[in-house]
This record gives C-alpha cells, structure tokens and sequence, in this order.
C-alpha cells in the first residue's frame, strides 16, 4: 500500500548531484504564529510526524528555504514548531500559509510491498502477459484501499484497485508494475485492441 507523502520535482531544486533531480516530499503546512517567541502552527500531512524534530531540517514554500527546526511540541491536531532564526512574530509571519517540505531521500524507508505515491505515479502498468496497459497517472485514496487511475496513448482510464489479487509485483527501478486484471476491469472491446 501506498503512503500519501506528496511528492514535488521543482524545476530549480537547488543543487542536485550529478544531474539528478531533487525531490521533495510535502510534509505539511505552516498555518499561524503561535506566541511571541515565533513558534508556528503546522498543519501535518506526513504519515511520519516523528521525523519532524529539532536539528533536522525543513524546506519551506516554492522556493524550498532551508530551516531548521529548534523545538516542537504536539499542539491540538498539529503541531508547534520553532526554527532557528525565527524568534518573534514578525519574523514568523513570511512563512504563514507555507507548505513545508522534506528530502526524498530523507524518507523513512517502507516495510516491503509499501510504496509511496510518488513512487507509483508514473509507473508503467503491464498485465500478466506483458501487455502494456497505461501509466499510473493518479491515485484515488477511497479509505478501503486505494485505486490507480492508468491512462493509456488513447486517453483511456483504468481504475486499477491496489488489491493483493490485482498487484502481481512492482519493480521501482524498471518502473514497471505488472497486474492481474480481474474480470470486468476492462472493457472486452478494450482488451480486443
């Protein structure tokens, strides 16, 4: 199963290795100031708030600011947090209504057969005979399971749920998942072609 940490490819990410490059993961949103001492509220969307601590750092907004986080505490559904630097609430208020990002590569690793959704999105989809299907080009989060949204050449959709039954394997670095197409999940006259 997927965890929904958004990811973002910015067209200047700062400075890449070897022409790779960076990715962000959206980790939340910097809401409000919160006291004099320059605190602000975030809004958290990561599945892995624990990551979120003084001395690591944070990218803030479209220009991906470097910050680091000096103290944080739990505060109603989200969650206070200091940054050096940032010592009142004047200083706090040009990173309100900020989202707060992460590096790619500074994400906590999965336990196997779970991905995160940047990393299925844009996955080539092949059925059990290596016919290709599509691209992931969405995922739809229902709450039982999620549902990959495969668009082919043509512009046709396949709602493909991520079912044990329906996923035979992904493999990242071919970028290539291989499915089992339960009946129904395409149309006959689509599956003719």
């Amino acid at each position: 199963m997927p965890i929904p940490d958004v990811s973002v490819n910015p067209s200047n990410p700062g400075s890449p290795t070897e022409g790779e490059p960076v990715v962000y993961l959206a980790v939340g949103t910097l809401r409000r100031s919160h006291g004099i001492r320059g605190d602000l509220l975030l809004d958290v969307l990561t599945d892995f708030p624990e990551r979120l601590r003084p001395g690591s750092y944070l990218y803030v907004g479209d220009k991906k600011q470097k910050i680091k986080i000096s103290r944080r505490r739990p505060h109603n559904d989200g969650l206070l947090m200091g940054f050096e630097g940032v010592a009142n609430t004047e200083q706090a208020a040009k990173y309100r209504a900020q989202t707060v990002y992460v590096l790619a590569e500074d994400r906590p690793s999965l336990p196997e057969g779970e991905y995160y959704h940047h990393q299925i999105i844009g996955l080539n989809v092949l059925d059990e005979t290596g016919v290709k299907l599509g691209v992931i080009t969405e995922i739809i989060e229902t709450g039982a399971n999620d549902v990959y949204v495969v668009r082919n050449d043509d512009e046709r959709e396949i709602l493909l749920p991520a079912l044990k039954q329906v996923l035979l394997d992904v493999n990242l670095e071919t970028k290539i998942m291989r499915v089992h197409l339960l009946p129904g999940l395409v149309d006959a006259d689509e599956s003719a072609e």
